[in-house]
């Protein structure tokens, strides 16, 4: 297990997750989710989503439809969900276990978010957890070709920081990010090993 409060001295840029890894927000997505779900007629337990959160949400809506032979609306249904998640913003929280290595980096190693979640959800995130600021950019899905587990999120978060893949740190939740990250070449930790909410 890597130490995370000594970083190895070759890592010149660290990337981090943003929901489930820098901001409790499955619990909030599992809501939003249920409810975008309900207006197709279907609801979901919160453990249907948990068990796949980290998804981006083009991703979600295929293991929806393949699962339960329901066609969403796809715009309704994603209208909903980020109404609904918006609607919780102000009651976000920060893993501090995590957030604090960021805090502990800014201004010594470039940082950046990749997230598989949609900008409209992403940034307002970071910004009402008063974390946006601690980064030098943030890629969201709408950036990059394809979602987790591909690599191209952590890929363009390293073009963006100027530093080489080998030479970055990821912290992550989900079993597609670690995988992502592992494809771009990159040291990952789970963080899910290293804290708990």
């Amino acid at each position: 297990m890597l130490d995370i409060h000594a970083l190895p001295a070759d890592i010149h840029g660290i990337i981090f997750d943003c929901d489930g890894t820098l901001v409790d927000t499955p619990p909030v997505y599992a809501r939003a989710w249920a409810a975008g779900f309900r207006s197709a007629g279907k609801e979901i337990k919160a453990e249907w989503y948990l068990k796949r959160a980290g998804m981006s949400e083009q991703v979600l809506m295929d293991q929806f439809e393949k699962e339960f032979g329901i066609p969403l609306q796809r715009e309704k249904t994603v209208g909903i969900v980020r109404k609904t998640f918006l609607a919780e913003l102000n009651g976000l929280k920060e893993i501090s276990a995590i957030t604090a290595i960021a805090r502990q980096n800014k201004g010594k190693l470039p940082m950046a978010v990749a997230s598989g979640g949609p900008a409209a959800i992403v940034i307002p995130t970071l910004e009402v957890t008063a974390l946006r600021s601690l980064f030098d950019t943030v890629v969201t899905i709408e950036d990059v070709k394809r979602p987790k587990p591909d690599p191209d999120l952590f890929l363009e978060a390293a073009k963006r920081l100027n530093v080489a893949p080998a030479q970055c740190l990821v912290f992550e939740d989900s079993r597609e990010g670690l995988e992502a990250a592992k494809r771009a070449g990159m040291r990952v930790i789970d963080v899910l090993k290293v804290t708990t909410v």
